[in-house]
């Protein structure tokens, strides 16, 4: 078996790939180039590798390698989102694909976390105002910050990352309420499990509101106009999930006219599908909505955390261990649902 790992990978993580699977394995990257990215691997960089591969795993392949790739039999995906894979694609060429969900879950709810007490608490404003010796009013309405402690939160998506972001809250003593697409399953750390149906009415309650769900047909632009207009006022929302889960210009206008207090976000728009074309990170959005005073942004970085990059290198090695022993891979992927 032939494995590509397509990314410029160091040899400490060629190993970790090496010793998980069978021996005899071949298992092959391009050259490592210190200087550059493991997402920034393009078609030249890897075609030639991917040809008579029958396994790729990274962070990157893309869709003009995999068309390429017909010997392939087995991707992992080394992200826990998947809405850049060609489904249709890989559907048809019966490939079993896996991700490496739960991976950066801790690292990603802490940044939920950060986030909402950043956006809550005004921490990059006040920050800023030290800088320039500005006076902060004690109780001003313009410059008070607001409390979490028993305030209610709502969390939209109760997968790996979800339930830690609940976990994380329920310290605060905060109330927690999720919603799913498939309630009936319960959840962890949570008062309350709702439908995607009530969607709106757990809006309506909410003080705080974490978008941690994955990007699929289902939930692309979901939250539009209606949804935001839904939020209680004066609520906070937070997004870790991606970008195009909420439609750009209705959140703009409802963070300008002061519907809602505010918003903070890893993650931002992808607008590869429209002209002038561009990637999600870390482009800001084009509103200007990134500089708006009552938002907080970081760019994609949620992730970036010693351990992680090893932790995705076994988890993907693992599955595709199991792909080598004929077992079903772990963290496999409904190419339906596309999650």
């Amino acid at each position: 078996m032939k494995v590509l790992c397509s990314w410029f990978a160091e040899e400490s993580e060629l190993s970790i790939v090496r010793d998980a699977l069978p021996a005899g394995t071949e298992v092959v990257s391009p050259p490592h180039q210190p200087y550059m990215s493991r997402f920034e691997v393009g078609h030249g960089d890897i075609v030639e590798l991917a040809r008579d591969a029958d396994a790729i795993m990274g962070w990157v392949c893309p869709r003009s390698v995999m068309v390429e790739a017909e010997g392939m039999k087995a991707l992992v995906w080394m992200h826990a989102g998947c809405d850049e894979l060609d489904f249709d694609l890989l559907k048809s060429r019966g490939v079993q694909v896996a991700n490496t969900r739960g991976g950066n879950a801790t690292e990603v709810a802490e940044q939920a976390m950060v986030l909402m007490l950043g956006i809550a608490k005004r921490v990059a404003q006040r920050h800023q105002w030290v800088q320039e010796a500005h006076w902060q009013p004690i109780w001003h309405p313009d410059y008070i910050a607001a409390p979490m402690h028993g305030r209610t939160l709502a969390v939209v998506g109760l997968g790996e990352i979800g339930t830690r972001v609940a976990q994380r809250a329920r310290a605060f003593e905060m109330r927690v309420i999720g919603i799913r697409r498939h309630p009936e399953r319960g959840g962890e750390h949570v008062d309350e499990v709702h439908g995607i149906d009530a969607l709106e009415e757990v809006l309506a309650e909410a003080d705080y509101v974490v978008l941690a769900a994955p990007i699929t047909r289902e939930t692309d632009h979901m939250f539009d106009a209606g949804v935001i207009a839904a939020m209680k006022p004066g609520a906070y929302l937070i997004n870790i999930a991606r970008g195009n889960i909420i439609v750009e210009q209705a959140l703009h206008e409802a963070l300008t006219e002061g519907r809602i207090a505010g918003y903070a976000a890893d993650v931002w728009w992808n607008y590869t599908e429209s002209l002038p074309a561009s990637y999600h990170y870390p482009i800001p959005s084009r509103t200007g909505l990134h500089k708006l005073p009552n938002v907080l942004c970081s760019g994609d970085q949620a992730s970036n955390v010693t351990g992680v990059t090893e932790r995705h290198v076994h988890m993907a090695a693992e599955s595709l261990a199991a792909y080598a022993r004929g077992e079903p891979m772990p963290r496999s992927i409904d190419l339906d649902l596309g999650y």
